[in-house]
């Protein structure tokens, strides 16, 4: 069960996703691309699938990349992962290993049970546990909330330059 508070989900556990289930990795990752960039139906994803199977078949065995799911019965209804790397070390990351959250995602039916904060905190574990001292992400602005409630800030100073 995943434990949250004095209440468990009637799901029966959150297991990581490795090489084994690539196929599952890629559906979801496409499912989670089409929702958040709201692509529409006949929108071709193949490239994208592609591309993202090249990144899992290498990022999962050399540990750069984990993921995780929930579970009702087979059906699955939600995920997350963590890309983790190294930064230059400086006070606010003494050691520089750094996580980023991504592909934080729960299927329309099954939200606003504590799913997605379960998978979060299944991998903010798994993050501590490898040395990772700092944890970024994107969000939504239905995400924020979560994030916020689990410790979250939001950084004023970070910008960006897509090339």
């Amino acid at each position: 069960m995943i434990e949250m508070g004095d209440s468990a989900l009637p799901y029966p556990s959150i297991r990581e996703l490795g090489l084994e289930e690539l196929d599952l990795l890629v559906e979801t990752r496409i499912e989670v691309l089409r929702c958040v960039f709201e692509l529409p139906p006949d929108y071709d994803t193949s490239a994208l699938a592609a591309t993202n199977r090249a990144y899992y078949e290498q990022a999962i065995p050399e540990g750069s990349h984990i993921a995780c799911a929930a579970f009702s019965g087979k059906e699955f209804v939600a995920c997350a992962g963590m890309c983790f790397y190294r930064q230059m070390p400086s006070p606010e990351s003494p050691d520089g290993n750094c996580g980023h959250l991504m592909n934080v995602y729960t299927r329309p039916a099954f939200r606003r049970q504590g799913i997605g904060r379960a998978l979060v905190k299944w991998l903010l574990v798994r993050a501590r546990d490898r040395g990772v001292d700092r944890v970024f992400l994107d969000t939504t602005p239905e995400g924020r909330s979560l994030y916020e409630n689990l410790g979250f800030i939001g950084l004023e100073d970070y910008m960006e330059k897509r090339l």
